[in-house]
C-alpha cells in the first residue's frame, strides 16, 4: 500500500512531527535532532521541543531543506543473500536499496536489518512513526525464520535456545522452534537481538548454511521472489502497528 499525503499539511504541526512526516526520522529521533540544534526553522535553530511550523516555514537538518514527501510507502522485499541492508559500503558491496524501483523518488529505509550472508523478508518505508512503531522489540512482533546448518543441529541446541541461553555476556531465547529435519530448524523470535541465530549457533559450534526470514507479523514471505518487493496490504498495516498478536 501507499498513501497520498497531497494537501495534508495545512498546519500548524509540531515540528517532530514534521520531520517524521518527511522521512528524516521517527518522532523520538527527530526530538534528539532538535535538542542537539540541528534544525532550524526560517532560518532560527530551534531546541523547543513541540514549536509549530506551518507550511510556509522552511525546515533545515543542518542547513540542508527538508520537505514533506507527497506519498507513504509500505513495502515488502525479499532480500537475497549478499546484499548489505546499509546506506552506503565502502568496499562497494550490493546494496538493499538498490533493489528499490527507480521511480520512487522518495528515500526509503529499512526496517530492521537482515546480515549480509542472510535472505528474506525485509520491510522498506519512509514513515518514521511506522519504522519505530513496527522496529522497535517493545512492538512484540514475532519473525519467522529457517536456518540450515552444515551438520546435524544437537537437541540440546533447540532446549537451551527457547530456555534462554547466555552467549559473552547476552540472554538470547527464542519464542518457538520446530525441527524441520537433522540440519533444519523453523525459529520464531520476538527481540531479535543482533545477528541472534547466527551468535547462538556459533555458540554450539554450529554453522548456518543457509538463514531465511519468512514472515514478520502478518507479513509472508509467501512466494515473492529474491530481489523482488511489493506494496504491503491495507489489513497488514493495520496489525503490524496494533504490535502483538502474531
Amino acid at each position: 500500500m501507499n498513501r497520498n499525503l497531497a494537501n495534508s499539511f495545512v498546519g500548524p504541526m509540531r515540528l517532530q512531527v514534521y520531520l517524521a512526516h518527511a522521512g528524516v526520522a521517527s518522532r523520538r529521533a527527530a526530538e534528539k535532532l532538535i535538542s542537539a540544534g540541528r534544525i532550524s526553522v526560517n532560518g532560527a535553530v530551534v531546541l523547543v521541543l513541540g514549536t509549530k511550523v506551518f507550511p510556509q516555514d522552511e525546515v533545515c537538518l543542518d542547513g540542508v531543506a527538508v520537505r514533506l514527501e507527497s506519498c507513504r510507502y509500505y513495502l515488502a522485499l525479499h532480500k537475497p543473500a549478499g546484499y548489505l541492508c546499509s546506506a552506503a559500503d565502502p568496499q562497494g558491496r550490493p546494496l538493499v536499496g538498490e533493489l528499490v524501483p527507480k521511480d520512487i523518488r522518495e528515500r526509503l529505509y529499512t526496517v530492521g536489518r537482515l546480515d549480509y550472508r542472510s535472505s528474506g523478508l525485509i520491510l522498506f518505508t519512509n514513515d518514521g512513526t511506522f519504522a519505530a512503531k513496527v522496529g522497535h522489540p517493545s512492538a512484540g512482533i514475532v519473525k519467522e525464520y529457517v536456518v540450515e546448518a552444515s551438520g546435524p543441529i544437537p537437541h540440546r541446541v533447540v532446549e537451551d535456545f527457547v530456555q534462554g541461553v547466555l552467549v559473552e555476556g547476552v540472554q538470547y531465547r527464542a519464542k518457538e522452534i520446530e525441527r524441520l529435519g537433522k540440519k533444519a530448524l523453523r525459529i520464531l523470535l520476538v527481540e531479535g537481538k543482533n545477528r541472534e541465530i547466527r551468535r547462538v549457533f556459533s555458540h554450539f559450534h554450529l554453522h548456518p548454511v543457509k538463514l531465511c526470514r519468512i514472515r514478520i507479523g502478518p507479513v509472508p514471505l509467501g512466494d515473492l521472489k529474491p530481489g523482488s518487493l511489493r506494496a504491503l496490504t491495507e489489513s497488514e498495516y493495520t496489525e503490524l502497528m496494533k504490535g502483538p498478536g502474531y
